[in-house]
């Protein structure tokens, strides 16, 4: 059964995983390092890992199988997830597949090496509805997607 894996510990679209999780009767794994509230529900799991540098993303690379999806915006994570064969959506709704994770790895370095030099100042924008309606519609599809291949013929 396909699962969902959320790298919740600053996940803006929680609520929208929740959503598409009852419709689907799916499971959905929240990682953190800390505690959340989240509803009561059979089919959510909350795990609260230790305090420590990728304490969480190591949980999620560890635990995700070929036809589950990954939920992150860190692109490390995303690539460990790909590599183990699962899905992976960011939170604006943009998937991280086999052909475009290593033009995102190399974007983030890149900018990382840039902000370190002093050379770019980034912000985080805010997360809008639309972000919010991309995300739902993308994990949507993917699932769908998922479904067919699991059902072929159906």
């Amino acid at each position: 059964m396909l699962e969902i894996f959320v790298d919740a510990d600053a996940s803006p679209v929680k609520d929208e995983v929740l959503k598409v999780v009852h419709r689907h009767g799916l499971i959905v794994h929240f990682v953190s390092n800390q505690w959340l509230r989240l509803e009561k529900h059979p089919n959510v799991r909350l795990i609260v890992v230790a305090e420590g540098l990728d304490v969480a993303d190591d949980w999620i690379a560890e635990h995700i199988s070929p036809g589950d999806i990954a939920i992150t915006a860190d692109i490390p994570l995303a690539d460990r997830c790909v590599k183990a064969g699962g899905r992976v959506l960011g939170p604006s709704g943009k998937p991280f597949t086999e052909d475009s994770i290593g033009m995102a790895l190399s974007m983030r370095n890149l900018m990382s090496d840039l902000r370190e030099a002093g050379e770019v100042k980034t912000y985080n924008a805010s997360f809008s509805k639309k972000d919010r309606s991309r995300f739902l519609q993308a994990l949507e599809t993917i699932i769908q997607d998922l479904k067919k291949n699991q059902n072929p013929g159906t």
